[in-house]
């Protein structure tokens, strides 16, 4: 008998990619996936591309679309809404929709056993296999950065890390269990982009993160909105709410320690600076104070 997993997938202005992570996912070895992708408010073709992979494919999938850009964990939580309701699901893969999967990895998520918080596998630059983007994730609870552990190792000589060693897990690709998000509530929708992973993950209590060995994606990083990668740096809508979700979450998870990770954020606007990446500027000082993201 197959393993029967939910997965969520959260699409804006990704018809370019779409596409692939849904060939692969149907490629999925060993399990059913019954998948919800909710797209927010797409201004490019993106829904159509999905109605057009639906009308040829036999996929267990489910369109939603939401009037607005709800932001990342808001659409994620419509998602996780409408699966809860199937009582035979008990855990709910939260994939990016510029991920592509080999064949043999949902079966693996859908095999850890329980109990657990979230679980996360490997995740790989697709456009460079041969280095690692996360293999999980640290936080320095002093100024609110966070680690990417292993980013830019070599997939093949490096070891997972433990489980114990990871504060969270990446929201490109983790698994969160019924019973986790029944108790710690969905995932936090305050950060609009970026740190709702992280800030999910301090509420998992007595659950563990969990590390599934031989489970990997491959992510085009920074597709959607211009995260930085190995060769390019962040643009300034990511810039913005990298720091803005990240003083948010220090303000919600160690008040008294703000003071440093505002001090914090001067020293990466003047890193900014001397390599030259000017928009980055005032997107920190906008953040950091708490003002819109001028788009002008």
């Amino acid at each position: 008998m197959k393993s029967v997993m939910g997965c969520v997938i959260v699409t804006y202005n990704s018809a370019e990619h779409i596409l692939g992570c849904l060939h692969s996912l149907a490629q999925a070895e060993h399990v059913t996936l019954r998948i919800v992708i909710v797209d927010n408010s797409s201004s490019d073709r993106t829904p159509e591309v999905i109605q057009g992979f639906l009308d040829q494919s036999d996929l267990d999938l489910t369109l939603v679309q939401s009037a607005q850009n709800l932001g990342f964990a808001a659409g994620v939580n419509l998602g996780l809404t409408k699966l809860l309701e199937d009582p035979d699901l008990d855990r709910f893969w939260i994939l990016n929709p510029d991920c592509t999967v080999p064949s043999s990895t949902p079966a693996k998520f859908a095999k850890v056993e329980m109990p657990f918080s979230l679980i996360g596998g490997r995740i790989i630059y697709e456009e460079h296999p041969s280095k690692i983007q996360i293999d999980g994730g640290q936080i320095n609870t002093w100024t609110g950065a966070t680690t990417n552990i292993h980013i830019g190792q070599n997939p093949d000589t490096t070891a997972m890390p433990k489980s114990c060693e990871l504060d969270f897990i990446s929201g490109a690709s983790m698994v969160a269990s019924r019973a986790f998000i029944l108790s710690a509530g969905l995932m936090p929708e305050q950060y609009f982009l970026y740190y709702e992973e992280v800030s999910w993950a301090q509420n998992r209590g007595e659950f563990p993160l969990v590390v599934c060995e031989n489970a990997s994606v491959l992510h085009s990083a920074g597709a959607s909105i211009g995260s930085p990668t190995l060769s390019r740096g962040p643009s300034a809508l990511s810039v913005y709410y990298k720091h803005r979700s990240r003083m948010m979450f220090m303000i919600a998870h160690h008040p008294l320690r703000v003071p440093v990770a505002y001090l914090f954020g001067w020293g990466k606007l003047l890193q900014h600076l001397k390599r030259g990446q000017y928009a980055a500027i005032p997107a920190i000082l906008r953040a950091m104070h708490g003002l819109p993201l001028r788009t002008e």
